[in-house]
């Protein structure tokens, strides 16, 4: 269900919504269509469109079918931490790639105009994991990791030239852990919310592993599925209350 609303400020056509509809903030997600905008001396109300989940459709509430794999030289696809994986036979080290990634990485951090180090922090079957030690690390990583998932694509490609079966895994400062355990957080609280209001919810952006995560994380709890939508390598898990069926 959607309903558009307006106002002098996207707040004032959110309150609106709120009002209108008998709903909290947290049971809907918002779509700018109009910032009202029109120039240094004339301005228009903001126009919403209002996205309400409180009933799913059939699509909805099928059960989750796996992503099938993106693409290899992101290092993503073989993330998951499947039987497979942790049964996954551990390649012989191949130092001369390692050194030529990590030169690459340092020499691609040095055009962003940063120092660091980047050195192999451990190896586990064909993922090698690398970690970038710099003063400007916080930079490095980016909004949300984002400029360190840069990082590791770029590095999955110039090493797939040399060896294409390494995958590699890049991080800085421990980010990814703490990353991954916020993630997990948020996706419990997301889906005790969902199972007491009903209504399914959107959790913001993330890569194929991230989704991976949440997917894995919530499978077992009770009442509660979930589903990938979107385009392309970043895209939304949506978390569903599932119905009950007589």
């Amino acid at each position: 269900m959607t309903r558009e609303f307006e106002g002098k400020t996207e707040q004032d056509a959110i309150n609106q919504a709120i009002e209108a509809l008998h709903i909290e903030r947290e049971d809907f997600d918002v779509e700018i269509i109009d910032n009202g905008r029109r120039g240094l001396f004339k301005k228009a109300n903001v126009k919403i469109r209002v996205h309400i989940d409180s009933m799913q459709d059939e699509e909805d509430s099928k059960p989750f079918i796996p992503e099938d794999e993106e693409d290899e030289k992101t290092g993503y696809a073989e993330d998951s931490e499947s039987e497979e994986d942790e049964d996954e036979e551990d390649l012989e080290p191949n130092e001369e790639l390692e050194n030529q990634v990590c030169a690459f990485i340092d020499e691609m951090v040095g055009h962003m105009g940063y120092e660091s180090k980047t050195t192999v922090s451990s190896r586990k079957g064909k993922k090698v994991n690398l970690d970038i030690a710099s003063e400007s690390s916080n930079i490095i990583i980016g909004r949300k990791g984002k400029n360190l998932d840069a990082i590791q694509v770029l590095a999955n490609v110039f090493a797939g030239k040399i060896d294409s079966e390494r995958k590699i895994i890049v991080d800085s400062e421990g980010y990814r852990i703490r990353h991954e355990e916020q993630i997990i957080k948020e996706a419990y609280r997301t889906a005790m919310q969902v199972r007491k209001s009903g209504r399914s919810r959107l959790l913001e952006p993330m890569n194929p592993y991230e989704r991976r995560l949440v997917h894995t994380a919530l499978n077992d709890v009770t009442g509660i599925e979930t589903k990938s939508e979107g385009e392309g390598l970043y895209k939304q898990v949506r978390v569903i209350c599932k119905r009950k069926r007589y």
